[in-house]
């Protein structure tokens, strides 16, 4: 199911464009079936920019060329999975961690594409998948005491394999919260949570998806279908 639907986000791609290369499972199934198109020739003259360093060994594996985001004005397709998708598009990332590159990259998008398969998709925010928030290693209790205050509960992400956290690319800690009744206004606990000292950002992306391809099974056979947006 997530490689059709990874291979149905490559079909939105065309030559020449600058490629905003997404994290996660799915996305790792699409950066091989766009190397795959390349090797082929077709698509031809192909950037990418990493949203993490796992997309960028990844990429750099499969001799698709890289761009630093600074270097670049704007990215004319970012293709991305997420965690959670409301039926407004707005989303929860940052299951990986990466959410802080991924969300600078969906901004410098002049369009981005989500690839999920449907136990992606609820009704409300943050009822069951957290919220990441990532923090400043220093400042991270002094975040939790404030997220409490706003009706939320966080844990510190530790690490497998491995003694004490998680930490980001950017070397900084994960807090992942959950709000006593889910996140109905997304807009506004983003930037409520980004105002607190300490943190860099959070996992909420607001108006920034302009679709979304969704795999699910049919029939014993994985489908992909690209729902409209709730108004």
């Amino acid at each position: 199911m997530k490689q059709v639907v990874a291979d149905a986000a490559i079909r939105e791609v065309k030559s020449d464009m600058i490629l905003g290369l997404g994290s996660g499972s799915t996305a790792a199934l699409m950066i091989k079936s766009l190397a795959d198109e390349m090797r082929s020739g077709k698509l031809q003259n192909i950037k990418g920019v990493a949203t993490s360093f796992q997309s960028e060994v990844l990429a750099l594996e499969l001799n698709i060329p890289l761009i630093d985001l600074a270097s670049v004005s704007q990215i004319d397709l970012a293709i991305d999975g997420a965690d959670e998708v409301d039926p407004g598009f707005q989303l929860i990332k940052g299951g990986g961690a990466c959410h802080v590159r991924e969300k600078l990259v969906a901004s410098k998008a002049d369009q981005l594409l989500i690839v999920v398969d449907e136990t992606k998709l609820v009704q409300n925010l943050n009822l069951s998948f957290p919220l990441p928030v990532e923090v400043l290693p220093n400042a991270w209790k002094q975040v939790q005491e404030v997220i409490s205050e706003m009706k939320g509960s966080s844990t510190l992400r530790m690490a497998t394999k491995k003694a004490g956290p998680v930490v980001t690319d950017q070397g900084n800690l994960i807090l992942d919260v959950l709000f006593d009744d889910g996140i109905n206004n997304p807009k506004d606990i983003e930037m409520k949570i980004n105002n607190i000292p300490g943190v860099l950002e959070n996992g909420l992306f607001v108006d920034l998806t302009d679709k979304v391809l969704v795999g699910k099974i049919e029939n014993n056979t994985p489908v992909v279908y690209s729902p409209s947006r709730a108004s």
